[in-house]
């Protein structure tokens, strides 16, 4: 081997070095911020929801009229058998110039102190099902899915966040009633008819399987 081979084997060495360590210090940096239990089991299939702080999220409630406490939600998926967190979500990009997308994200960043104020784990009584819409989802990011700005359902190629968890559990078979969209609307900013998050919560498919707000977050 030539010493400039070396040489560049080494830089190219340090630089996923480098990188490795980022990426551990920034999963570090979440798990201490995160509003999830240290000790919350998650399972393929799992929705789970936060109460969000930013503008998007107050618009959500507001649509909401009070009736739920979530505004935003995503699906546990089996990465590689790491438990992950599919979402759709827009104004949280990983870099500069990153768009809105379906996004997979480590359960303790998706509940982080500065994102969620609460949140919950709802589980399907069927294993089964809801493997298979975990695989969907999982599918969903991998195909580099953007994010449904115009919030229309019959929009195939884009997904918003209760989308999302409603489409991948219907390819796996299961029937969530979720009612019909709702039209909500703040002049000049937004004007949309879609699936809210508290529509899926109480479909009735869902149990609670563990809930957490801000102040159970570990030390």
């Amino acid at each position: 081997m030539s010493r400039q081979l070396k040489i560049v084997m080494s830089i190219l060495a340090v630089v996923l070095l480098l990188a490795s360590c980022g990426k551990q210090d920034e999963q570090a940096e979440a798990r201490v911020s995160s509003i999830m239990p240290a000790d919350c089991s998650l399972m393929p299939g799992d929705v789970v929801f936060r109460q969000g702080l930013g503008f998007e999220s107050e618009v959500v409630m507001l649509a909401q009229g009070g009736e739920g406490m979530y505004s935003h939600c995503g699906m546990v998926v089996d990465s590689a058998g790491v438990m992950m967190i599919v979402h759709a979500v827009p104004g949280e990009p990983d870099f500069e110039g990153d768009v809105n997308r379906v996004k997979l994200e480590h359960p303790a960043r998706f509940f982080m102190r500065s994102r969620a104020g609460r949140g919950e784990v709802m589980r399907s009584a069927d294993s089964t099902v809801a493997r298979l819409a975990a695989m969907q989802a999982l599918n969903y990011y991998k195909r580099g899915m953007r994010f449904n700005d115009d919030y229309d359902d019959a929009d195939t190629t884009r997904l918003y966040c209760t989308q999302l968890v409603v489409r991948a559990y219907t390819a796996a078979g299961a029937r969530l009633r979720v009612g019909s969209p709702r039209h909500f609307a703040v002049p000049g900013v937004f004007d949309v008819t879609c699936i809210l998050p508290v529509q899926l919560y109480r479909c009735g498919y869902f149990k609670s399987v563990s809930s957490f707000p801000a102040d159970s977050s570990q030390p």
